[in-house]
């Protein structure tokens, strides 16, 4: 496996890879398949994700294992939550792994890398959001380090989302 930071010449990587992993973990609870459909191109389009990788504020990584792209994460360094009091704090906003590549511990590597950069960036802590019924992530989490620290809703489309926030000191 490897692991790079990742540039906007990887960006349809990354926004290929977030159509895909998205549709595996939550393409089930959508009713109506134009919803889906619909927030996949506002969110994920190729040129939004380079927009986003040119951010100085984001980090985006992606995985590989035998030259094929697998995985990819996202960390926001400046990114306040309303669960937590203190300003300096980032977030993890994306991990993100193929279905088929789960087993390799990409995520952990992924993972790793980010709390890398959000500790030499001196943040306090790092938080995330998951959805509440995405078990083996809020396990993954928890194994971690990371303890929750409130709930908040998301719509897309018809569909309604419960997410918890999670939290974990980086100092």
């Amino acid at each position: 496996m490897r692991i790079v930071e990742a540039t906007i010449t990887e960006a349809t990587y990354i926004a290929l890879l977030a159509r895909i992993t998205f549709v595996e973990t939550f393409g089930h609870f959508f009713r109506d398949k134009k919803d889906l459909e619909e927030y996949l191109d506002q969110t994920f389009g190729v040129q939004k994700i380079r927009n986003s990788i040119e951010k100085p504020n984001n980090i985006f990584w992606l995985a590989y294992i035998d030259e094929l792209p697998v995985g990819y994460a996202k960390l926001k360094l400046s990114s306040p939550s309303k669960f937590i009091a203190s300003k300096n704090v980032c977030q993890l906003q994306k991990i993100y792994v193929l279905k088929d590549f789960l087993s390799k511990k990409v995520g952990r590597s992924l993972q790793d890398e980010l709390f890398k950069k959000a500790s030499e960036s001196k943040r306090e802590k790092i938080w995330l959001s998951v959805l509440k019924e995405n078990t083996r992530a809020i396990k993954f989490y928890h194994k971690n380090g990371f303890e929750t620290i409130g709930d908040h809703d998301f719509q897309i489309g018809k569909e309604h989302f419960e997410f918890q926030a999670m939290a974990k000191n980086l100092i």
